[in-house]
């Protein structure tokens, strides 16, 4: 179809972790169903799933991230013996180059802005300019897990500190609507979840012991002793979850985007990348839902 008859559309991709593979099912989705995505703003894993899409090489990651394991996403942490975090995330994105290829944002077909957090500022940053992989980069440094990444004299973190959805940097595009994807929805009770019967931990050890001794020792480190209490990585990634939602909430009060696209936070947890194939499916029928009527 010409695109020109098409819905220009400015697409908003929130923070939120493995939820943000819903955003590769919501970009399909728009673009079998008469909309054109002229630009994008996006946070954290938005801002990875949006760079990638604004590159032209969605379907590559997605065939990637769909094969990953969770073995596979241990594999990609590359251990930081620094007090800034515990991952330098290097071997994420060289990974993430290796198949994407080096591209600088202002070369992109797309318009495109990954959002960071200046952590002395204590204020966002819009970067829409340079190598694609150091905006990426900056915008996925989640705070105590990844550590920060130094850009033109800044420490940066992870945008969803301060801007989980971040809705400003569109707003002089000149398209027909701007539909924002917000990873914080309210809880849906049709989402799978683990059947009374099944042994939740005993599952996490199968997955541990397939990984290598080093990796699973910090693991193991990390992990709660009694199965009912919540580990160092699931109160961290718990927390930020919270204070993003609220932040989100905010954000989408502020500025009103035409359409809002909620998945819904139970959807998944946090580090579940395992989750490709649901996620991406969530993401094409919550847009459905969303836009059909259009």
């Amino acid at each position: 179809m010409d695109t020109d008859k098409k819905h220009k559309v400015s697409l908003v991709l929130g923070s939120g972790g493995a939820r943000g593979l819903a955003h590769i099912g919501v970009i399909e989705w728009l673009n079998e169903n008469n909309f054109a995505i002229r630009s994008i703003s996006g946070s954290s894993m938005g801002a990875l799933i949006g760079g990638i899409y604004a590159a032209g090489k969605l379907d590559i990651y997605k065939n990637w991230v769909r094969a990953l394991e969770r073995k596979d996403v241990i594999r990609l942490l590359d251990l930081s013996f620094g007090r800034t975090g515990l991952f330098k995330g290097e071997r994420i994105i060289n990974a993430l180059k290796e198949l994407i290829g080096e591209r600088n944002i202002e070369d992109l077909p797309i318009s495109f802005t990954a959002v960071a957090t200046d952590i002395d500022t204590e204020k966002e940053v819009w970067l829409s300019k340079g190598p694609l992989f150091d905006a990426i980069r900056a915008s996925i440094a989640i705070p105590t897990i990844f550590t920060p990444f130094k850009h033109e004299g800044k420490q940066l973190l992870d945008g969803g500190l301060v801007n989980p959805i971040p809705i400003a940097p569109t707003l002089r595009d000149l398209t027909d609507m701007t539909i924002a994807v917000n990873l914080s929805g309210k809880d849906s009770v049709w989402q799978n979840k683990p059947t009374d019967t099944e042994d939740t931990s005993s599952h996490e050890k199968k997955y541990r012991n397939s990984i290598s001794e080093f990796i699973a020792g910090l693991h193991r480190m990390i992990e709660a002793k009694e199965p009912e209490d919540m580990g160092l990585f699931e109160i961290m990634s718990q927390s930020i979850d919270t204070m993003q939602n609220t932040i989100a909430s905010f954000k989408l009060a502020s500025y009103s985007p035409d359409v809002i696209i909620n998945i819904p936070k139970n959807a998944c947890r946090f580090f579940e990348f395992e989750k490709a194939d649901e996620m991406i499916e969530i993401g094409r029928r919550k847009a459905q839902e969303s836009l059909s009527n259009l």
